[in-house]
């Protein structure tokens, strides 16, 4: 299945991809991606040869009905595995033990070190959870991957993508077998994140800011959510102010 929907997407979208070259054709990687569309994670399987695991919301694979059963053999053929989010920490221990079973099975890990999309197309800081508790509990090389203008084909809330190219930049791996066995260190955890991020920042193009992506979207949601209620608060002032003239015309002598 993940050849049949890979190839269906390359057909469609037809991707351009450079650094083919520095994806091993054998033996485990880590593959970590900027993240701005929800078709980031078919894309770049879609031009690789070898299948690469991401993980995603167990209720993907849960849901009753035949949608739900259509929505996890989607998953499932996009090489999509379902963490369970629930317990004391959630999903980033489901991550990072999921991870870690893949790079020792071999395999390729996908993953999104800023933890979410961006909510504008920028770069943010990434999170010194994941990514690097895997590098180093492994000994995995990090190979930095940029995906290019997948915002423009699926924003955020839209369903029906936009026929245009994507693009997929991968990076020469790097290797932080040096720090292996420091996992508990958060100074390292957080060198190894920034020196990822600055790789993807190089390929990507895109312009770094150094807050964490979910904090941006709650300045953006709570900037929103301020202009919205001026908005109201006008509205209802100009309302009033139209009330107040029409009293005004039906009294005599005024």
């Amino acid at each position: 299945m993940k050849f049949s929907i890979g190839g269906s997407l390359k057909l469609a979208f037809r991707p351009w991809v450079e650094g083919l070259e520095n994806i091993p054709a054998e033996g485990p990687a880590i593959l970590a991606s900027n993240h701005l569309s929800f078709s980031d994670s078919f894309f770049l399987p879609a031009v690789l040869d070898r299948k690469v695991t991401f993980i995603a919301k167990a209720e993907y694979f849960t849901s009753p009905g035949v949608k739900g059963k259509l929505t996890a053999a989607f998953f499932k053929g996009v090489g999509q595995l379902p963490v369970d989010r629930s317990g004391a920490r959630g999903a980033g221990d489901a991550a990072i033990k999921a991870g870690i079973d893949v790079i020792k099975a071999g395999g390729l890990f996908g993953i999104y070190p800023e933890g979410t999309r961006s909510p504008d197309g920028r770069l943010y800081r990434g999170k010194p959870g994941g990514l690097p508790r895997v590098a180093l509990a492994t000994g995995a090389p990090v190979i930095p991957v940029a995906m290019i203008d997948t915002e423009k084909i699926q924003p955020p809330g839209k369903v029906v993508p936009k026929l245009m190219r994507p693009g997929i930049r991968i990076g020469k791996p790097l290797d932080f077998s040096r720090y292996q066995g420091m996992e508990n260190d958060r100074f390292i955890l957080r060198s190894v994140t920034d020196e990822v991020m600055y790789e993807i920042m190089k390929l990507s193009g895109q312009e770094y800011v150094d807050i964490y992506a979910t904090a941006a979207k709650r300045q953006i949601a709570d900037e929103a959510k301020r202009v919205a209620d001026e908005h109201r608060a006008a509205e209802r002032a100009e309302k009033a102010r139209e009330i107040e003239q029409a009293k005004r015309a039906e009294r005599p002598g005024d």
